[in-house]
């Protein structure tokens, strides 16, 4: 049982950290789920890889690693995820470490330790259009591919400075904001008697710390 801290892990830019899990999507038969994996880039929020399931099998796992490190031109990216089986098998591991997947596990019962993964999911199930189930896995499919057409393309995420994740996946961000930034310093400059308090500026951090050390979590509060 893993009791300690996960490793720290810094994000610069994209494909660097990754973490991933599995979530399941109710059926109209009770008791019968269907399985969404899914990966997303920490630093810009982008889910870069996804499958439905009809199970949690170490060998769907492989496969969509297989494919997302393949479809990115990856070698190398440190991954972290929960300590399910489909996480944690063994053959699953020899084809992470074989692609240059370096990975880490949350410590048991602490959604914290994999918080970015896990408001995905918040985000995806309270949508107002999430249905009460599927009738098959292609209906999960079509609503999911939507659904994440949406998410990474049109929604503007505050935690990244409203701008969707594939702004930031891209490198578009920047500039976005820059502009965004100076429309409202000329806004506040024209009509600064309405303002009350100094303009605030849209800010996209340029780090994303997961799982933060100790030291790291003590700094910050200094």
């Amino acid at each position: 049982t893993i009791k300690h801290r996960p490793p720290e892990r810094i994000a610069t830019g994209p494909n660097q950290v990754w973490a991933w899990d599995i979530t399941y999507l109710k059926t109209s038969v009770a008791g019968i789920y269907f399985y969404l994996y899914t990966i997303i880039d920490v630093w810009s929020r982008k889910i870069v890889g996804w499958s439905i399931e009809e199970s949690e099998n170490f060998e769907y796992s492989e496969r969509l690693f297989k494919r997302v490190m393949k479809a990115y031109g990856l070698n190398k990216v440190y991954l972290h995820s929960d300590n399910g089986n489909p996480m944690k098998a063994g053959t699953m591991l020899m084809t992470l470490y074989k692609l240059g997947i370096i990975p880490s596990f949350s410590r048991p019962r602490v959604s914290n330790d994999n918080a970015y993964i896990e408001s995905f999911f918040k985000t995806l199930k309270y949508m107002k259009s999430y249905p009460k189930f599927f009738e098959t896995i292609m209906d999960a499919e079509y609503w999911v591919a939507d659904f994440l057409d949406w998410y990474n393309e049109r929604h503007l995420h505050s935690s990244i400075g409203y701008v969707t994740p594939n702004q930031k996946h891209s490198g578009q961000a920047d500039k976005i904001i820059t502009e965004r930034n100076e429309v409202k310093r000329k806004a506040f400059a024209a009509k600064r008697i309405r303002w009350s308090q100094d303009m605030a500026e849209l800010i996209s951090p340029h780090e994303v710390v997961l799982n933060p050390s100790l030291e790291t979590l003590e700094l910050e509060a200094s």
